[in-house]
């Protein structure tokens, strides 16, 4: 580490990763720019053009070879961070990643042993645990507000069809992701935040037991390719997508909270990326599902009505702001507003960037060192093809 405690970082994915420029520049006491690294000539050429002093590399290994590098962060297909991740610890670079962390549990294994060979800082940025309204429940469930929760659900409910192609029909990776896997591929976001209200893998108090993934058939990518690139086209063809339209995964704990997650992006209808509820003995939560709507929660004693005689009205979440903002979201909302996922593309950053500065930190990070809850989650669902099956959780 560099001896003025700045962590020189690179973007690596510059294309993805330049959605994150204005979060770095908000971050100049605790991360300076220092590198960008992505194939693509045109896009190397839009970072000279803004960044005009950060040197360039259209190859990774050459990029981990600069020692003015500390750390990269990884904005690249997801198929590929588990391995790039490893190959940034064995040049002793830390590391912050996109989601997912893994696809493999062998991946998984690798990448533990290499952070505890090296003793560097990995931290995979599930950047929707740091969305305003999910910190505030997080906040509210810590003082026992929500009574003892039972029962937490997520949804990652966004139709990009458009993204899983390029002009001429060939698929990105996000295509090849439909075409290649079935199951609940992709659940950090729907995970995360309810993981951490749950407080799971944390404190040793709860634990995963259990699950079970179902998965619809799959029409909508059917008809969007037919209507797009007509009939020949292979992705017009029902045997063409492994994924179903909808996957819904439900687990347990071994304290017997349940948690279900939905996973869709193909089927037609609105964007709903962050779809949350709580359900607890003295209260709910229920997220938005547009942005004309507020979070809405009802607490018994405090909301309107009673929940047994059938008067219990909800109220906006905003009512309990002042008193039950989350203290991240007090030092740093003003910022973190200002960048993308509602604000949840900052407030990772400053965690990230000072536990790479911190001397003899040597603990893998999974969005505030829940290890196990939320980084080695896709392989076991994703594994799941076999939708009467209930899988049990390995012991860490």
């Amino acid at each position: 580490m560099n001896k003025n405690k700045v962590v020189r970082l690179a973007v690596v994915g510059g294309g993805r990763g330049g959605t994150f420029s204005k979060v770095l520049s908000n971050l100049a006491d605790k991360a300076q720019l220092v590198a960008v690294c992505d194939h693509d000539e045109a896009v190397l050429d839009r970072w000279k053009d803004e960044f005009p002093e950060v040197r360039s590399y259209d190859n990774y290994e050459r990029l981990l070879d600069d020692g003015q590098v500390d750390a990269v962060f990884l904005a690249t297909p997801l198929f590929i961070h588990a391995r790039q991740a490893i190959q940034a610890l064995q040049a002793g670079k830390h590391v912050i990643s996109e989601v997912i962390a893994i696809t493999t549990l062998d991946e998984g294994w690798e990448l533990i042993e290499t952070v505890e060979k090296t003793g560097l800082t990995y931290m995979m940025a599930e950047n929707y645990c740091f969305m305003r309204p999910n910190m505030m429940i997080e906040n509210m469930v810590q003082h026992g507000l929500f009574g003892d929760l039972v029962h937490v659900e997520g949804g990652y409910i966004h139709d990009i069809r458009n993204l899983t192609h390029y002009p001429d029909g060939k698929l990105t990776w996000r295509g090849n992701l439909l075409k290649s896997y079935r199951g609940n591929t992709y659940p950090t976001h729907s995970l995360g935040p309810v993981a951490k209200w749950l407080d799971l893998h944390r404190n040793g108090e709860d634990q995963f037991e259990s699950l079970t993934t179902f998965v619809s058939e799959g029409l909508a990518g059917q008809i969007y390719y037919k209507e797009l690139f007509g009939k020949e086209h292979p992705g017009a063809g029902p045997d063409h997508w492994k994924q179903g339209d909808s996957a819904v995964t439900l687990i347990r704990t071994k304290k017997g909270k349940l948690i279900t997650l939905r996973y869709d992006i193909q089927s037609a209808r609105p964007h709903n990326m962050t779809h949350y509820a709580l359900q607890g003995t003295k209260g709910a939560y229920l997220s938005p599902r547009h942005h004309n709507e507020d979070p809405l929660i009802w607490l018994e004693g405090r909301s309107p009505g009673i929940s047994s005689d059938g008067s219990a009205e909800w109220e906006t979440l905003w009512n309990y702001a002042d008193e039950w903002e989350h203290p991240l979201w007090q030092s740093w909302g003003s910022v973190a507003e200002q960048a993308g996922h509602g604000g949840g593309d900052f407030s990772g950053f400053p965690s990230a960037a000072t536990d790479c500065t911190d001397s003899g930190n040597t603990e893998l990070h999974m969005t505030e060192s829940y290890t196990s809850t939320v980084g080695w989650v896709p392989s076991r669902i994703a594994d799941t093809n076999s939708c009467r099956t209930i899988r049990r959780f390995l012991e860490w």
